[in-house]
C-alpha cells in the first residue's frame, strides 16, 4: 500500500504558476435528480470517446505552452474508466505536454465504483488525488438525489481509499429538502472522524429541466427555504474552521497543504485546456467550449475538426470575472491588481461601488486588499455582481 500523496500546495501562495488540463468524462451509471452537467447513461461509445479525447489532446498540444501543473478528470463519472482507457489518456498527455514532476492529478470518483481493485488500479496510475462524490451519509438524502451509492458504500469507499491515498477530497451537499440542521452537523462530523483533509460543499440548487425541478413543481418535494441554506452554510463554515480547515474559497475547505491546485487555476485566472464534450478552455483572452453532444464530438474530432465555439473577453468581461472569482477566495481583490490589469477607470469604479458594502460590514479593507467578511460570505456572488462594471 503506497498511501499515495500528491504534492502539497503552499496554502499561503496564489497557487503554482503553469497551466491546467481538464478532461471531461461524460458517462454516468444513472442520472442524479439535481444534475444539469453533460453526461450519458449509455457507455456504448466510451472506448471510442476516449480515443477522441486523446486525438483532441494531440490536436491542441500547442495551445498551452507552459508546464502543466494540474490535471483533473471530471464528469460525469471518471471512475468508470478502466485501466487501459486511463493509461491511454495519460500516455497521450505525457507524450504531448510538459507535465511538472509534482503535478496535482485529480480523479473524481463515485463511492460505488471504488472497490479495492479499482483503488489499486488508480494507485498504480499517475493519479495522486481523489475527489469522491459522497454528497451525504444519510440514506434518505441519497435516495432523494438518486445517487448510485448508499451510505454504507460511502463510508467503506473512504476507509479503503485512505489506505492508498493521502490527498482526498469529498463533496457534501447542504440545503437538501428534509435535511435538518442536526443531520447536516452529523454529516460534517462523520467526515471529520474519517480525517478527510479537503471538503467541497455546495448548496443543492434547483437547476432548470432537472428531475428535482419537476418534483418541486408537482409538489412531490418541498422547496428549501433560504433560511435553511443560510443556517447550514454558517454551520459548515463554523464547524470546519474550528477544526483547522481553511475556508479558502466560497465552497472549498482544506487543511494546510491540501487546497485544490486545479480549482485555484480557475479562480486565479490561469490558462486551462478543457478536453471532451462540453469542456471549457481559457487562455487569458479567449474562452472556448466544446459541443455538448457525444456523437457530434466523436464525429468532429474524428474528422480532425475541433467542435468548439470561441468568445473573446473584453476588458470589462475580464474585470467582472476577476472581481467575481477573487471575492470568492481568501485572496480578495487588490486594487493595485485592478489598476495594473484594467486601468484607473475600473479601479475608481470598484472603490466607489464597494463603499456601501464596507459601511454595512459585508466587506473589509486591509490596505489595498478587499475581502468579503464572514457576515457577507453567503452573499458574495450578489456583492460581486453589484461591483461589476456595466458598459
Amino acid at each position: 500500500m503506497s498511501n499515495k500523496s500528491g504534492n502539497e500546495s503552499n496554502s499561503s501562495s496564489l497557487g503554482r504558476p503553469g497551466g491546467a488540463i481538464y478532461i471531461h468524462i461524460p458517462f454516468c451509471k444513472q442520472a442524479c435528480h439535481y444534475c444539469d452537467f453533460h453526461f450519458s447513461t449509455s457507455t456504448k461509445k466510451k472506448s471510442q470517446l476516449v480515443d477522441m479525447l486523446c486525438k483532441e489532446l494531440e490536436l491542441r498540444k500547442d495551445e498551452i505552452g507552459q508546464n502543466i501543473q494540474t490535471i483533473y478528470f471530471g464528469g460525469g463519472t471518471p471512475s468508470l474508466l478502466n485501466s487501459e482507457e486511463l493509461n491511454l489518456i495519460f500516455k497521450t498527455i505525457f507524450t504531448n505536454f510538459q507535465v511538472a514532476e509534482n503535478a496535482e492529478i485529480t480523479l473524481e470518483a463515485n463511492p460505488d465504483d471504488l472497490s479495492e481493485e479499482v483503488i489499486k488500479m488508480l494507485d498504480a496510475s499517475p493519479v495522486n488525488r481523489l475527489s469522491i462524490g459522497v454528497q451525504s451519509f444519510f440514506e434518505k438524502d441519497l435516495k432523494l438525489m438518486n445517487r448510485a451509492h448508499n451510505s454504507e458504500e460511502a463510508l467503506q469507499s473512504l476507509q479503503l481509499a485512505k489506505q492508498y491515498f493521502d490527498n482526498i477530497s469529498i463533496d457534501l451537499i447542504y440545503g437538501i429538502p428534509g435535511q435538518s440542521n442536526e443531520q447536516w452537523i452529523e454529516n460534517l462530523e462523520t467526515a471529520l472522524k474519517l480525517d478527510i483533509p479537503h471538503i467541497s460543499s455546495y448548496a443543492l440548487t434547483v437547476e432548470p429541466k432537472t428531475a428535482l425541478e419537476k418534483f418541486i413543481e408537482k409538489g412531490k418535494v418541498k422547496p428549501v427555504e433560504d433560511e435553511q441554506y443560510r443556517e447550514q452554510f454558517d454551520i459548515l463554515v463554523n464547524t470546519l474552521t474550528s477544526k483547522g480547515f481553511e475556508h479558502y474559497e466560497f465552497s472549498n475547505y482544506g487543511k494546510p497543504g491540501y487546497h485544490s491546485q486545479n480549482n485555484m487555476a480557475y479562480w486565479l485566472g490561469k490558462p486551462y485546456l478543457g478536453i471532451g464534450p462540453s469542456a471549457h478552455s481559457y487562455d487569458g483572452t479567449f474562452r472556448k467550449w466544446n459541443i455538448s453532444n457525444n456523437s457530434l464530438y466523436i464525429n468532429s474530432i474524428g474528422a480532425g475538426k475541433l467542435p468548439q465555439q470561441t468568445e473573446e473577453l473584453s476588458k470589462t468581461d475580464s474585470y467582472n470575472e476577476f472581481v467575481m472569482t477573487r471575492l470568492r477566495t481568501k485572496f480578495g481583490v487588490s486594487t493595485e491588481d485592478i489598476q495594473e490589469k484594467f486601468g484607473e477607470k475600473y479601479k475608481v469604479h470598484f472603490l466607489k461601488e464597494s463603499e456601501k458594502f464596507l459601511e454595512d460590514g459585508l466587506m473589509e479593507r486591509t490596505k489595498n486588499i478587499f475581502h468579503i467578511t464572514s457576515k457577507g460570505k453567503f452573499l458574495s456572488d450578489g456583492i460581486a455582481a453589484d461591483l461589476f462594471f456595466i458598459d
